[in-house]
Order: C-alpha cells, then structure tokens, then sequence
C-alpha cells in the first residue's frame, strides 16, 4: 500500500452526564483518501440522553455526509447553522457543532457554532482557533507536522463549575495550560491517548460524575506509525521465509496472532518465543513474547474480541489481556498492514476448517473495514 510521509492522526472519547445511559455528543470522523482530506464533526444535543443524541447524531451526520459526496463544507455548515431549531425558553439552538476540514497538506477550514473554541498545540505553545457562542464562525489554520488540533464540548470547559478553586469551570485557559504539561511529560502522546485523557481529567474535576456531557476529538498531523499484523500460516508451506522476512522487514511495529503463524516465526527468524506473565484471563488465551515483536496473541478468539470492542467503541474497559493489547496497538498506529494466511492446518483434521477459514477472513474484513471506516486508518489486507 501507499505509504503517506505525513498522516493526520485522529482519535475522540466521550463520556454521558452521570445518571445518563448514552452520550448526548456525537463525533463523526470521515478519511477521504482520493481528495487527501479527513473531516472530523463533534456535535453536542441541547440537553442531555436519549433526546440530545438524536439531535447532535442528526446534526454530525448531515454535515459529515456532506463531507462524504465531496460538497462544499462552508456550505455545509451554514445550511446546518441556519436549518437547526432554536429553543424557546434557552433561546440556543437544538445542537451546537463544530468541523474540521483537515488536508493532508496541513491546512485545515474549522467551523464552530456554539461549542468551545478549537484548541491549536505547537509544541509547548497553544492557542484558541476562532471564536465561540452563537452564530456560525469559520477560521482557517496552517498545521505544521507535529501539531495537534482538539475539539471539545463545553461538558469539558465547565468542569469543575462551583468549586472554589474553579468557580466558572475548568476554562479553556485551564485546558490549554494542563496540556502544555500533559505533553511536555509524553510528547508523543496519541490522538486517542490524549482524548482519552482529557475526558479523564474533566471528569475527575466534577468529583468522577460527569455533570454534562463530555467529549474529545484530537487531530494530529504527523510522521506515521506503522503496524504490520500477520495472522495464520501461508497457504503455501514454501512461503514460510517470506511471512517471516515481512514480520522481520515490516516498517513499524509487528503483532503476530496466532499460536501456529508464532511458531512459524519463530523457526525462520530463529527467536524464541517466550510465554507471557502478564495474569491470566478467563475468557481472552495467554500471550507470549518474541525478540522484535510488539506482541503475540492467540488468534480467531483473540481477533473476534478485538472486533467487539471496535464496533462496541469508548470508553474501553482497562484490561492486559492480549485483545487490549492488541487494540491498544491498532489504535496507537495509523497505517495497518493486514496479512492473513490461508493455509488449512492438516494436524487438525477437522471437516470444519475451510469453514472457519472463511470465517478468518471475513473477520479480517470486518476488522480492516472498521477500522477504516469509524477510526480512519489507513489500513491494507493482504491473504497469502
């Protein structure tokens, strides 16, 4: 596959108002890879549940499909601006959005109607993009590599509201100043790590109840990380060298699943491959460790669960199990190289394996495909 020198990273979390089952915010992210663009929309429905999730999922949806057919995104926005209803006792509209039109090339067109301002990170310097509160407000912004873009709801911004210490909330000053050292302490942070994060600290600001709805959406335009996983033996024994030169060549990190593709590994690299001891899971097999390799995992039950926490999305549960792993890996990387083998194993002598082949495969399709779709990477798939 193309390999971009230059990859705009992407990763969100949310968390809903305590007491509510879904979030009332909405983010939709849509890569479009044949025009070098990635557009990201955080929407936040007037309220809160059920109600506001409908609202910001009518709202993010439209202007992302928008984005999808190639139209004209100022457009977009402005049709959005003026078509949502505005409330006749808080005279604010049913939903607030904000997008981002991020190009490969690092210019970015940002339109903001009513959520908290864009939040641009040059190293150890940030500053506001745009402006906030009512009406519709374009700005357009130059990303040099390493620089990050963060979108917010105001659930983040009024964290905090009441305390002494933060009688209006958290602030976007507070923001800003809090992920000056957040990332001077890990300056390669993720999209997705540092999302995750900042829905964390305004949680823990409104004592870990969350008093509205609060999500993150992070931009990062950068040199890409690349993740090879290689899964089952080739269908030709004769390329057993070759699968094992492309876990030994692969640009990146490199994750094997699967116990026989392992030991395949193993044999031709000539590296050991040493059991994990990391505690065991009653539900997800052990891992193990090679020389070189980021992580080997069994395969179809430890693939399947990885599927099931893509299509299920944050927040995920902390585990060590080899599927967080694994998912942590694909989520910290953003091109994705997947190499599926399609040999039958005679040793098992089960009727029902060109069966579960096909099941193989069709997982791997389901894995490249939300992958691509909901968490734009930029994934390959490759049978062998």
């Amino acid at each position: 596959m193309v390999r971009p020198e230059r990859f705009i990273e992407v990763g969100w979390s949310q968390r809903a108002k305590h007491g509510q089952r879904v979030p009332g915010d909405t983010i939709v992210v849509r890569r479009l890879p044949e025009e070098g663009r990635l557009v990201g929309v955080l929407a936040d429905g007037l309220g809160s549940g059920v109600k506001a999730a409908v609202l910001s999922t009518l709202t993010a949806t439209i202007a992302a499909r928008h984005a999808a057919v190639g139209r004209d995104i100022r457009r977009a926005a402005e049709l959005i601006a003026r078509a949502l209803p505005v409330c006749s006792v808080r005279r604010i509209g049913y939903s607030t959005f904000t997008i981002v039109d991020v190009g490969d090339d690092g210019t970015v067109c940002a339109f903001n109607s009513g959520n908290p301002a864009i939040i641009q990170v040059r190293g150890a310097a940030s500053a506001a993009v745009g402006d906030e509160g009512p009406g519709l407000h374009a700005s357009a912004v130059a990303l040099a590599e390493g620089d990050r873009l963060l979108v917010c709801s105001d659930g983040v911004t009024q964290a905090g509201m009441g305390r002494a210490d933060l009688p209006f909330g958290w602030g976007l000053d507070g923001l800003q100043r809090w992920l000056q050292e957040q990332l001077a302490a890990r300056a390669d942070a993720s999209a997705q790590a540092l999302a995750e994060a900042v829905v964390a600290a305004a949680t823990a600001y409104d004592g870990e109840h969350a008093r509205d709805d609060t999500s993150c959406l992070v931009v990062h335009l950068r040199r890409p990380r690349h993740l090879t996983v290689i899964t089952g033996p080739p269908y030709d024994s004769a390329r057993d060298a070759e699968i094992a030169a492309l876990c030994r060549d692969a640009p990146g990190r490199v994750a094997i699943c699967g116990g026989t593709t392992a030991d395949i590994i193993a044999r031709e690299l000539d590296r050991p491959l040493i059991p994990d001891d990391a505690p065991p899971d009653p539900e997800i097999p052990p891992c193990w460790r090679m020389p070189g390799v980021a992580l080997v995992t069994e395969g179809m039950i430890t693939l399947a669960a990885v599927l099931r926490l893509l299509e299920a999305g944050p927040p995920w549960p902390r585990a060590q199990h080899g599927a967080a792993r694994l998912l942590e890996l694909l989520l910290d990387s953003d091109v994705i190289d997947l190499v599926v083998g399609t040999r039958v194993n005679p040793a098992h002598q089960d009727p029902s394996l060109p069966v579960e082949l096909g099941i193989r495969r069709n997982l791997l399709r389901a894995i490249a495909a939300v992958l691509a779709e909901r968490y734009a990477r930029a994934v390959s798939l490759r049978f062998v």
